[in-house]
């Protein structure tokens, strides 16, 4: 724990830095806005599913009629029931980064909406500040040379005393782990496998890290925003957050096949035209309709 919250100290004082074509202003109130991120971090040598330690300790926490630290991290070296959506299994064995973010949700739902693909964004910057040049498959499935290097699975939990709304993160990236279960060979990666060198764990957990607290940070600037702005939500002006997305993102333009579980029941193929300011996938249907998606999966053709 001390490893990754020193060198997320550090990588946190480097973000603004990045952000080259952001006003100084706007990037201390982004990175102000982020700051929860990270406020804890228990870091164990395994667990069965962060998910789960997240919800028991929200629980705790009410129990005891203490407020939950929004932007606490758990972070485990491997986990043994990892999954990501439909239950699926996750493989994660030591050598990648499995956490779980919980933030007590604030944002206005136009914008709480957004956190699973500021969270996919955080994934890609973190690999391509590694040298990994990562792309995002909407909604935040992370690629590299084709193969899923990280996923991101957002789950949702109403507080059972406080009523509060958390948002649960949770983030599987493969580091350094370079072997993967039978089913898995021919389409996951790692770092490792891109790059052919191992990665400083603590230093890939801070900079992630460091990375969701921008991208959050984020939302909560661009909201911040709107709201002094008066602006509609009819007449949204271009959503900083879709542009990071969209800058990282290689979806628009592919063909693809679109599920709600695209594996196991495939609903129709068609052509992505284009991501629009509230995260939804437009795409057009070989007849030319144009239909738009806010969840769901989709698999490259």
């Amino acid at each position: 724990m001390g490893l990754i919250a020193v060198a997320l100290r550090q990588a946190r004082a480097l973000e603004a830095s990045l952000r080259l074509t952001t006003p100084p202003a706007i990037a201390a109130a982004i990175l102000r806005y982020g700051a929860m991120v990270g406020c804890e971090i228990e870091h164990l040598p395994q667990a069965p599913r962060c998910m789960e330690l997240a919800r028991d300790q929200i629980r705790a926490c009410e129990e005891a009629g203490r407020s939950f630290p929004s932007g606490q991290v758990i972070v485990a070296d491997r986990l043994t029931g990892g999954k990501g959506r439909f239950s699926r299994h996750w493989h994660a064995p030591a050598g990648g980064v499995w956490l779980v973010l919980t933030l007590v949700n604030t944002l206005l739902a136009r914008h709480a909406l957004l956190l699973p693909l500021a969270a996919g964004v955080a994934c890609c910057e973190t690999a391509r500040h590694f040298g990994v040049m990562a792309t995002v498959k909407w909604v935040n499935d992370v690629l590299a040379n084709h193969r899923k290097l990280a996923g991101v699975l957002v789950e949702t939990m109403r507080g059972p005393q406080s009523g509060e709304d958390y948002v649960l993160i949770g983030i599987g990236l493969n580091v350094n782990n370079r072997s993967f279960a039978p089913e898995l060979r021919d389409t996951a990666t790692s770092m490792a496998d891109y790059a052919g060198r191992t990665f400083d764990l603590s230093e890939v957990t801070a900079a992630l890290l460091a990375k969701l607290s921008w991208n959050i940070g984020l939302l909560h600037q661009v909201e911040a925003e709107w709201l002094a702005a008066c602006v509609e939500e009819d007449d949204e002006p271009p959503h900083h957050l879709i542009e990071a997305w969209r800058a990282v993102s290689d979806t628009v333009g592919r063909r693809v096949r679109f599920g709600f579980n695209v594996a196991l029941a495939p609903q129709f193929t068609a052509q992505v035209t284009e991501i629009d300011n509230r995260g939804r996938l437009l795409m057009r249907l070989a007849d030319g309709r144009l239909v738009s998606e806010n969840s769901g999966e989709i698999a490259y053709l």
